[in-house]
């Protein structure tokens, strides 16, 4: 499924998603990433919700973006207790969905020139 059009503002921008993996700019992922505009990380732990920690986040939290994506795979899920704690406390706006949900509304804020994060987990 195509998501968007480049639209030159950002070092990222995601191209395809299918559950199980990603197409960020022309790469293919088939492991959970942290994008911003300007950067992606693969060093994420979690592979699905309920083996995400607060280390998984916590890079996302130190950007201290205008809001952190969580796409939780197939279905919106919500984490666990502790981690809703450390986010709502850090100030930083927070929204879990599907991750195929959460990587239309990275585009459109990306589109936007706006800071954001996005924890994209694919199962």
């Amino acid at each position: 499924m195509k998501l968007a059009q480049d639209h030159g503002r950002t070092g990222y921008w995601i191209r395809a998603f299918e559950p199980g993996w990603i197409r960020i700019n022309q790469t293919e992922y088939e492991t959970s990433v942290l994008l911003t505009p300007h950067s992606l990380s693969t060093e994420i732990q979690a592979e699905r919700l309920a083996e995400l920690t607060l280390a998984d986040l916590q890079p996302a939290i130190d950007l201290e973006p205008e809001v952190i994506l969580l796409g939780t795979g197939s279905q919106q899920a919500f984490p666990d207790r502790e981690l809703m704690r450390a986010l709502i406390g850090s100030g930083i706006g927070f929204e879990a969905m599907d991750t195929r949900a959460a990587c239309r509304t990275f585009n459109l804020l990306v589109g936007e020139d706006r800071p954001v994060a996005a924890l994209l987990l694919l199962h």
